[in-house]
């Protein structure tokens, strides 16, 4: 397990971890976040947040109320049982995992506005992605958060087809209103640990991983929830090809979602107005 550190701002640090295994991440992030709440209690201190980039090795993690029901299928990849919220889903290779140790208090941020900076962040960043997408036909697609399911999602606008002949050129793409959008399934998800005011674990954006792994659970508690990657929206590089002007990376998305987030920790980007349930 490699990592880098990388200084965002005065007050948020950027770690990155290349095939990590999911227990010794975690020890490390708790162990890290503990160190924070010590200081701050016994000096007075605040230390930077920080925001870890992860690529995991594959694994199955179990929240800390998760049902062993949901799990359909047992495979050779572990299952691991953690603290976070939530119930099962899957890590590994091509999945953007990005873990936030947050200061709640010192940001000001409650657990509410932490859960719609994380979603309203992704949601930036795969809209702004879909302005490339993988084929023509892919159109008037969005992705937006729900408030009854935790994660971000991705949706048709139906409404293209039946008004072709009717086109409000005013109504922007990414509208938060679903109400005449289909779902097409699920790209993110999110489930965080809170500790003394510290956030700890964080989000997963599907980028060009392997989807079947999904299929012996029921991702997130869900049963038949379909789980998509950006790769079948957005043209992306494979890992072995070489840099082209229209393919998008996962360096290149990546540090699309790390920009935002270090923006909205700055108070650089407010919170949108939540979506109605």
């Amino acid at each position: 397990m490699q990592n880098t550190t990388q200084q965002l701002n005065d007050t948020l640090i950027s770690k990155s971890l290349t095939t990590a295994d999911y227990v010794p991440t975690l020890d490390a992030m708790l162990a890290r976040t503990l160190a924070r709440i010590d200081l701050k209690k016994q000096q007075g201190l605040r230390t930077p947040d920080e925001l870890w980039i992860v690529d995991h090795n594959d694994v199955y993690t179990l929240g800390q109320a998760g049902k062993e029901e949901h799990i359909l299928q047992r495979t050779n990849t572990p299952i691991i049982k953690t603290d976070r919220g939530g119930q099962v889903t899957w890590h590994g290779h091509g999945q953007l995992v990005i873990y936030w140790l947050f200061d709640l208090n010192s940001l000001g941020w409650s657990v509410r506005n932490l859960v719609s900076h994380a979603e309203q962040a992704i949601e930036d960043v795969i809209n702004d992605c879909l302005q490339n997408p993988a084929s023509s036909d892919i159109t008037a697609i969005s992705a937006h958060a729900r408030r009854d399911a935790p994660g971000v999602y991705l949706y048709a606008d139906t409404s293209v087809a039946d008004d072709s002949d009717n086109t409000d050129t005013d109504a922007p793409a990414n509208s938060t209103s679903v109400d005449d959008k289909m779902m097409l399934g699920k790209m993110a998800s999110l489930g965080f640990k809170i500790k003394h005011g510290f956030s700890y674990h964080g989000i997963a954006l599907n980028l060009n991983c392997d989807l079947s792994a999904f299929n012996a659970i029921n991702p997130c508690g869900y049963a038949g929830m379909q789980m998509l990657r950006l790769s079948d929206f957005v043209a992306m590089q494979k890992e072995s090809d070489e840099q082209t002007g229209e393919a998008l990376s996962y360096e290149q998305v990546t540090q699309k979602l790390i920009d935002n987030i270090a923006k909205r920790h700055a108070g650089l980007i407010e919170l949108r107005a939540l979506a109605p349930k």
